[in-house]
């Protein structure tokens, strides 16, 4: 449910009894409910799938599927909240735990009142709306924990565990699969120089170069601190070089100036890559790429390097060294 939006709840009715399916109908009719009826539970499975009821009033004895194996099955298959009423004319203890044992939520037996039944109707309600509310919070919270606050990219977390999942499947199916380290040059005397603040623009600056030259099957996010992580798929080592390489000239180009003064904004870059032929970790790939980045900085920064095996080549004509 989206915040600000109205709940609305949808409830199925599963009763094979015309009378009392007509008899449920009357007394939610023109309630602030979204209604759909079936006749027994195999229609009710059905029902469930298309229609993602909030909540579920359905009889005990049923053709085909039971109401208790109807609940079974839900619980079993559900992917979201459902609250379900169990109606019928058991009324033993025994009955009573079967049916919670089996994943209802509340039980009523037959005459029943139609004030009780709008009752816990509206209780099944506001059970289900907490719980959409909790789920949105934990969904942000998760989103929240994979996010890096300054760049609104990923943080280390979420880039690793993409990381380890793109490199299974590269293994898996025998695809290229290529990792790019990169950091700021000479960061410290940026803070140190012109301030946090403006060391903080330097690296939200980066990040928004970083994004736009990412493809969306692709990844890039903040390990933290200057440095940052891309994550490559697919593409051929000529291919990504050239890619990495309009990243580095663009932010090179970048005019950053801060109260006035100008801040000289360059980044290098280490690249190693899996070719589908080796048995390799992420760690392992990180490592190379680390490295061709150490070389990188020590060639004179601003500048991109490769990983080819156990050799480390640059890919790239000389470019301007700040």
């Amino acid at each position: 449910m989206i915040a600000g939006q109205q709940f609305v709840p949808r409830i199925l009715i599963a009763e094979d009894s015309a009378l009392c399916r007509k008899l449920l109908e009357a007394i939610l009719a023109n309630k602030p409910y979204e209604l759909c009826s079936v006749t027994n539970g195999r229609e009710a499975l059905d029902a469930f799938a298309q229609f993602r009821p909030d909540i579920i009033i359905t009889d005990w004895m049923m053709p085909d599927v039971t109401g208790v194996e109807l609940c079974r099955q839900v619980r079993k298959a559900q992917d979201i909240s459902t609250y379900i009423i169990l109606v019928t004319q058991k009324s033993e203890k025994e009955d009573l735990i079967e049916a919670l044992d089996a994943g209802a939520d509340d039980y009523l037996t037959k005459p029943f009142d139609a004030g009780e039944l709008l009752a816990r109707i509206r209780v099944g309600c506001r059970t289900v709306q907490m719980g959409r509310e909790i789920e949105a919070k934990n969904a942000l919270l998760e989103k929240a924990a994979r996010t890096d606050h300054l760049t609104g990219l990923p943080n280390r977390l979420a880039v690793e565990e993409f990381a380890a999942k793109q490199l299974s499947a590269a293994i898996r199916h025998k695809f290229n699969l290529w990792v790019v380290v990169t950091d700021l040059d000479k960061f410290k005397l940026v803070n140190d120089t012109y301030g946090h603040f403006a060391g903080d623009e330097a690296i939200k600056r980066f990040a928004t170069i970083l994004k736009a030259h990412t493809r969306a099957a692709d990844i890039c996010g903040r390990l933290g601190g200057d440095e940052f992580l891309i994550v490559m798929s697919h593409g051929n080592k000529k291919a990504i070089v050239q890619t990495i390489e309009r990243l580095r000239a663009d932010f090179a180009d970048e005019d950053c100036s801060l109260n006035g003064q100008q801040i000289p904004l360059t980044a290098s870059f280490g690249i190693a890559g899996y070719d589908g032929t080796e048995k390799v970790t992420f760690r392992e790939v990180l490592t190379r790429a680390d490295h061709a980045l150490y070389l990188a900085k020590a060639s004179g920064r601003n500048q991109v390097r490769a990983h080819v095996r156990n050799a480390v080549l640059s890919e790239l004509v000389p470019v301007a060294r700040p």
